[in-house]
């Protein structure tokens, strides 16, 4: 019964009626067209053609305005970096400054330019752009700058920017400014200060901007006495520092290991009238666990706290993320009251991350306390917060305190898509509760939500591994019935059921039936069958599969070859065992630390005192 049940596609797979194609709907922009344009050496008049006036006729759809989101897709869409470069010079030369001005437009090409990049500045480039009677805005020259910077190419930026009269430009604060800041990024900071030192030869005069950007380069080094340098001068200059010079300097001193200073360069903004944002809070809670031991953190955060009454709700999130990172779930409760008591709550991705904190390191019941008290107080934990919870209560087997969070989790309407149920049944499934994952679907249809392939495969998988194979049957028929076609997860977990209740041939025609549905076999379902020969002990048959992988292409991955090393050992094969090990870090492929051991152990038991040695210094 099994046998015709799970061998055939007739006998088990239902016929699935061909569904109607989804119809194709092309993208509103031509964006192969467009790169055929920017390819032509006449590309400048005929973007001129094509977007002077609407023009029917065209094979650009001409319902596309010219406006910021139109700019910014063709951009994106060019394969070559190039063509995304010339657009935006044909916009901001017949467009006016509004379209390539916009800070998202600037980013997008940036990023571009960074990503797909490097653009060059060749000669014939130039020569083509100006027998156009285009021009090189200084907004064009500053983004491909910015570029270079982030690819790491200070030698370009400077030679350019040496060459810049060619562009039509003079050189500029602006220009400068874009320089420097590329040089800073790209480690280059002598250039950079050398840049600086020539910007009076070019009669430009350095702005807030400039020393911000030299301040932050020579914090990021922790070289923060020449930052205080720079601002004195600055300040001489006629530029006071704002908040962002402040938040670099609290970086700064962090990086120095300088905690103090960074806490009293709060006291100077707070003396200057400067407003802190929650990046200059963000950068000194980081910066300060980054440099103290995570209990000494806490503790002069702690001082701190007490002696501020007003705090911005981002630093006490800020630092039980810290908290949570470094274990401290005692000092992370503790926080977590304080915070209650002043009205403070933690945003929901915040509480996750401390709720898994807990579940790790605190009693199940009292973690459960920290959660009700959380939400007693008006807190709102997500989805995820609940199910981890969920999950950790049901591995203790106190399934009925599980429960009353599951209809909790309905009550705050948080099951109500197919994801979240499809999480639900992963869950019941992970804990081995089949019946409650069997009607949670039968509830899903109850709810009006329809389930998809994945929920199917979830249920398929959890009874595959229970080995409720009669349960897999019918599932499989209801995945049919509701139009899906199985895949490589719905094989693969059929093939474990299989396994797993000793009916290997059955599992093995389940591979062959694959290639009757159209599914191309990955090392998975591989795996799973040469795992359960080699605890059967025919290892003959393994070592078959394991060529035959090879024979069509797949490629076997660490576990293919865990199994059978281990169990050739075990056999005391180890001439065959040292073979599959050699052909495993052929592939670039290392075993596990479990197999490692038990095979150099059976070269050692088999006098191969040699081979075991070079083995062990290769994973040392």
């Amino acid at each position: 019964m099994m046998r015709r049940g799970f061998g055939s596609k007739g006998n088990l797979f239902f016929p699935i009626s061909k569904s109607k194609q989804p119809i194709n709907i092309p993208n509103s922009i031509d964006y192969q067209y467009l790169s055929e344009i920017l390819l032509r050496k006449d590309w400048f008049f005929l973007l001129n053609h094509n977007y002077k006036q609407p023009n029917p006729s065209s094979s650009i759809n001409n319902n596309n305005s010219l406006n910021e989101q139109f700019v910014m897709r063709v951009i994106q869409n060019q394969k070559n970096p190039l063509n995304s470069l010339k657009f935006y010079i044909w916009v901001s030369n017949t467009r006016g400054d509004r379209l390539v001005k916009n800070p998202l437009v600037k980013r997008v090409l940036s990023d571009v330019l960074f990503m797909k990049g490097p653009v060059v500045l060749s000669v014939d480039f130039i020569q083509e752009i100006t027998s156009f009677k285009c021009h090189f805005t200084e907004e064009v020259v500053c983004i491909l700058i910015a570029s270079w910077g982030r690819l790491g190419l200070a030698k370009y930026c400077t030679e350019v920017f040496g060459q810049i009269s060619f562009l039509g430009l003079n050189p500029s604060t602006r220009l400068y400014n874009a320089v420097i800041d590329a040089l800073v990024k790209s480690n280059s900071l002598d250039l950079a200060y050398f840049k600086f030192q020539q910007m009076s030869a070019d009669n430009c005069v350095p702005d807030r901007f400039t020393y911000n950007i030299l301040i932050h380069g020579v914090c990021k080094n922790g070289i923060v006495d020449e930052a205080l340098r720079l601002l004195k001068q600055m300040e001489g200059s006629g530029y006071s520092a704002n908040v962002f010079t402040y938040t670099i300097l609290i970086d700064g001193f962090c990086n120095a290991k300088r905690v103090d200073e960074a806490f009293k360069v709060l006291e100077t903004m707070k003396g200057k009238n400067v407003r802190p944002t929650e990046a200059t809070y963000r950068s000194l809670v980081h910066g300060v666990f980054r440099c103290l031991a995570p209990d000494k953190a806490y503790e002069m955060f702690s001082k701190f706290l007490g002696k501020e009454s007003l705090m911005s709700k981002q630093v006490y999130d800020t630092i039980l993320f810290c908290l949570s990172k470094n274990s401290l779930s005692k000092e992370a409760a503790e926080l977590l009251r304080i915070m209650g008591k002043k009205g403070y709550f933690p945003d929901s991705s915040t509480f996750s991350i401390l709720m898994a904190c807990f579940i790790k390191d605190f009693d199940l019941k009292e973690t459960c306390n920290v959660f009700n008290a959380f939400t007693e107080q008006g807190g709102k934990p997500g989805f995820n917060t609940y199910l981890t919870l969920i999950k950790a209560l049901f591995k203790a087997g106190m399934v009925e305190q599980g429960n009353q969070y599951i209809n909790k989790m309905v009550l705050d309407g948080l099951v109500s898509s197919v994801f979240s149920y499809n999480m639900l049944i992963d869950v019941f499934c992970q804990s081995e509760m089949m019946e409650k994952a069997f009607t949670t679907l039968a509830k899903m249809h109850q709810r009006g939500v329809a389930p998809n392939l994945v929920t199917f495969n979830t249920l398929i998988n959890g009874h595959s591994k229970t080995v409720q194979m009669r349960k897999v049957q019918e599932l499989l028929k209801m995945l049919l019935e509701h139009g899906f076609k199985p895949d490589i997860v719905t094989f693969s977990s059929i093939i474990d059921g299989l396994c797993r209740n000793h009916m290997i041939e059955d599992a093995i025609n389940c591979v062959k039936e694959m290639d009757e549905w159209g599914i191309i076999p990955n090392a998975v379902p591989y795996n799973i069958l040469i795992r359960s020969l080699c605890v059967l002990g025919n290892v003959d048959k393994s070592l078959q599969l394991l060529r035959k992988m090879k024979a069509y292409g797949i490629v076997p991955d660490v576990s293919s070859f865990n199994a059978l090393i281990l169990s050739l050992c075990k056999m005391n094969k180890i001439e065959s065992a040292e073979r599959i090990f050699s052909s495993m870090l052929t592939l670039g492929l290392t075993p596990d630390s479990y197999t490692c051991n038990a095979f150099i152990k059976k070269l050692y038991e088999s006098g191969k005192i040699d081979e075991a040695k070079k083995i062990q210094q290769m994973f040392t």
